[in-house]
């Protein structure tokens, strides 16, 4: 099987997808979709193409890109053109998390698994409102209990979808936190250099844990239509 003639089919398999779409999920849908018999796609064919598509959609003629996130392929469009895309809804639209969503959310993302008491612990507040939340938004789920404390306490995890909202196949691919600090203490070192040795080190490494501690707001706008879309995919 020529890999030309299966290009356009994964194209309009990822496009129509409603979700992200893997490597072997793209190969056996091909498959039943064309009835090969003895000139089956194979997974190698499959994967030489995406890689086919992927360079032909980063090239500058194009305004979205294919992207492997959320554990899978999808169509995503360029960074460039978010705020543009942002104007179709109006900033009405748009719903923010609070400040108490983003550190609780902060605190999931790279201590997970972990438990409310944990997390509470690290904030010195009642979490409570803030775990509903994110919860309500499909950014964390429960992914058990851990059977070894008093109670058997629910713990929390990063969802799928929180993979998708931030481009990432797993939790390991956020940012170290260590290289999240380094990068605003060297941005804090340029400024002091340039401008004025007034603001103390104390002060940027503040900077640099309210960065860690809120991931990038920008990158965690949610609408209320992208909310109730993903409830309804993983329904």
């Amino acid at each position: 099987m020529e890999i030309s003639q299966i290009i356009p089919h994964i194209e309009a398999l990822i496009f129509a997808s409603d979700k992200a779409l893997t490597s072997e999920d793209i190969n056996e849908l091909i498959n039943n979709a064309l009835g090969f018999i003895e000139d089956r796609a194979s997974l190698d064919q499959v994967e030489s193409a995406i890689q086919g598509i992927k360079e032909k959609y980063e090239t500058e003629f194009y305004a979205f890109e294919l992207k492997q996130s959320g554990g899978g392929w999808q169509f995503l469009t360029k960074p460039e053109y978010h705020k543009t895309i942002a104007l179709l809804n109006g900033d009405k639209f748009l719903k923010r998390l609070s400040t108490a969503s983003l550190e609780t959310l902060s605190i999931i993302a790279y201590k997970q698994p972990i438990t409310k008491s944990e997390i509470e612990s690290i904030r010195g507040v009642n979490c409570d409102y803030a775990v509903q939340k994110l919860l309500e938004k499909d950014l964390i789920i429960i992914s058990g209990r851990n059977e070894d404390a008093v109670g058997k306490p629910l713990i929390y995890s990063t969802s799928k979808s929180f993979m998708d909202y931030f481009g990432i196949n797993s939790p390991s691919e956020l940012p170290k936190i260590n290289e999240v600090l380094m990068e605003e203490l060297v941005k804090a070192t340029v400024m002091n250099s340039s401008e004025s040795n007034d603001e103390p080190l104390e002060t940027s490494m503040e900077i640099a844990s309210e960065q860690v501690l809120n991931i990038t707001t920008e990158e965690i706008k949610i609408t209320e239509e992208q909310t109730e879309d993903q409830t309804q995919k993983e329904a």
